[in-house]
């Protein structure tokens, strides 16, 4: 199947490692010009030269936090500078720290807002009159399995990730004229660093090991193991591909079966 992707102007974000990079990978296998976005300037390098090499293509990087605003800005006119008007964006946030309720104030909501939800209202206002100049466009969110069922000792992921979710469905009735399609994918237990780290302490409060962590997850996904990068990856590429041209505001899950709620 031609995706249709050669040549197209990409933007991943938070694109220097895990499920970004994951995914600038697959773009670039497709032929995607794609630029890389995160303040890790090394990380990033290495993730520029592990594409090349994998794929033949080298992605652009800007260095830059999705929490600030101009830094946002910047590296959507670095996308449209080097690759042309930008046909697809990619968002994607690091998690906010685990705990619960009592454990919060109000400036770790602030961050957490700022983090997984007003950095991606940020891009797609950024990126929304190149791919109306295109009249076409695709804007994938990752968030995570919780939009679905929510995870315990996760609350400010809970709460924004959400957040997105409502952002996407209104955007899907508002870009639809704009032959603009938006949509979610939420993460189940995926081979990242981070649920390296969400393991790691949940093994610390249960005062288990992380392998015995691991063995009690897998029972409850169908698929009987953790999920691949790739696997993530290979989705948002095709929902971002021209080969989609009628799947939008809609909520997708990547997790095993896992998650049990509709």
């Amino acid at each position: 199947m031609d995706l249709g992707l050669t040549n197209k102007s990409v933007l991943v974000m938070a694109s220097s490692a895990g499920l970004g990079k994951a995914a600038a990978m697959e773009f670039s296998r497709e032929g995607a010009n794609v630029m890389l976005f995160s303040p890790f300037e090394e990380e990033l390098k290495a993730a520029q030269a592990e594409i090349k090499s994998v794929t033949g293509r080298e992605p652009a990087y800007t260095v830059g936090d999705i929490t600030v605003a101009e830094d946002i800005k910047r590296v959507v006119k670095n996308t449209v500078d080097k690759f042309g008007p930008i046909y697809a964006l990619v968002n994607n946030s690091g998690g906010p720290p685990a705990g619960t309720f009592d454990d919060f104030d109000d400036e770790a909501w602030q961050k957490a807002y700022e983090l997984n939800l007003l950095s991606y209202i940020r891009s797609i206002r950024e990126v929304l009159p190149y791919m109306r100049k295109l009249g076409k466009g695709r804007i994938v969110n990752y968030t995570s399995s919780s939009v679905k069922q929510v995870l315990d000792n996760l609350i400010l992921s809970n709460t924004f990730r959400m957040g997105v979710v409502g952002l996407t469905k209104t955007l899907s009735q508002e870009l639809g004229k704009d032959n603009i399609l938006i949509n979610v994918m939420g993460p189940g237990r995926i081979g990242t660093a981070r649920i390296q780290q969400l393991d790691k302490i949940r093994a610390q409060k249960a005062g288990i090991s992380v392998e015995e962590v691991y063995k009690n997850t897998i029972k409850n996904i169908p698929l009987g193991r953790y999920g691949t990068p790739d696997e993530y990856a290979r989705l948002t590429v095709f929902l971002c591909s021209e080969a989609n041209t009628y799947i939008t505001g809609q909520t997708v899950l990547v997790d095993g079966g896992m998650t049990k709620a509709f």
